[in-house]
């Protein structure tokens, strides 16, 4: 279909039951018309009911929505497309440390008017977007500066006015604008080491949040799916049986991570990526070196190791293994 300009509601109410082939009788929101800001959509794409679920109620119900999980379990993108089969516009702002008030709230610019340089003030992200039926999407919230969270906090109240001091100007949200976010910890901070970045969010933050969603790893067979959609070659029975020991590889580098024995984990985007580089090199050993292995502490390589092993029952390769030796240095 063809990309359109915006329009200012929605024009139709889809079937939660036929369109994610969820068993629930609720009816969303949605545009029949697809404009330049809507996600396209991954038919491939598997969702996970609970999540998918408190994502519609988000729109359905402009409640804001939350996910939270490890990374790699796809947060953003389950957003994205959901938004994408309601063909509601949708922006994702990845909160990094260089994410400042200015960039979000908007700030004095000099442009040329009739050849005379004049300041004027330029929009930032959350007004321009508040003022439209657009799905604003705050990726890793939990890694955003402090100054960063006290405007988006503004936008959690239940009006969701936003004050536009600089401007004396008080807006109002558009009926059809919705917020969500994505976080790896709940604003907990990075109370294991596994994600540097993140800050201790205040209670009174996150109780604003309406839904608290998690979205965790597929199972085995879900993600095998997931894999052959992107990669068909690895439908074929052959690749099928590499498939399942790959899949039980990223399994056990994820319990691993869990526990604590890894620093890495394999994501799902990881064995697309393994599965890909099988096919370019012609060798699944070399392709998991490149795609995962050399990502990892040359420490846990022995741990790794072990759960090749156990995955395909083959040793890996001196070649491949760069082990260190503690006190060797």
């Amino acid at each position: 279909m063809q990309a359109t300009e915006m329009p200012e509601q929605p024009d139709n109410r889809v079937s939660v039951r036929e369109i994610f082939a969820i068993d629930s009788d609720l009816q969303v929101p949605a545009f029949n018309e697809r404009s330049d800001m809507v996600p396209d959509v991954d038919d491939g794409y598997h969702f996970n009911a609970e999540a998918t679920l408190a994502i519609l109620a988000g729109f359905t119900h402009n409640r804001r929505v939350m996910l939270q999980g490890l990374h790699g379990t796809g947060k953003s993108t389950h957003i994205e497309q959901v938004a994408a089969r309601l063909n509601w516009p949708c922006i994702r702002v990845n909160l990094d440390g260089h994410i400042s008030r200015l960039d979000l709230v908007g700030k004095d610019t000099i442009v040329i008017r009739d050849d005379r340089q004049v300041t004027e003030f330029q929009e930032g992200i959350v007004p321009w977007s508040l003022q439209r039926p657009i799905a604003l999407i705050f990726d890793e919230y939990d890694a955003g500066r402090p100054d960063v969270m006290f405007v988006i906090q503004r936008l959690l109240e239940r009006d969701g006015k936003f004050t536009l001091i600089d401007q004396n100007r008080v807006l109002t949200p558009h009926p059809y604008f919705r917020l969500f976010a994505t976080a790896n910890t709940v604003g907990l901070g990075n109370t294991n080491g596994l994600y540097h970045g993140t800050q201790l969010l205040n209670h009174g933050q996150i109780d604003r949040w309406n839904i608290v969603a998690t979205l965790n790893y597929l199972s085995s067979e879900e993600e095998m799916a997931i894999v052959q959609s992107r990669v068909p070659e690895f439908a074929d029975a052959q690749h099928q049986r590499l498939l399942q020991s790959m899949v039980a590889m990223a399994t056990m580098t994820r319990e691993g991570f869990v526990v604590g024995d890894l620093s890495t984990l394999m994501s799902p985007r990881t064995v697309i990526s393994w599965a890909e580089n099988t096919l370019i090199f012609d060798d699944h050993v070399l392709a998991f070196k490149l795609s995962f292995l050399n990502k990892c502490e040359e420490d846990e390589h022995p741990i790794i190791a072990e759960y090749f092993q156990r995955c395909f029952n083959d040793e890996l390769d001196d070649s491949y293994l760069h082990v260190v030796e503690r006190g060797s240095e």
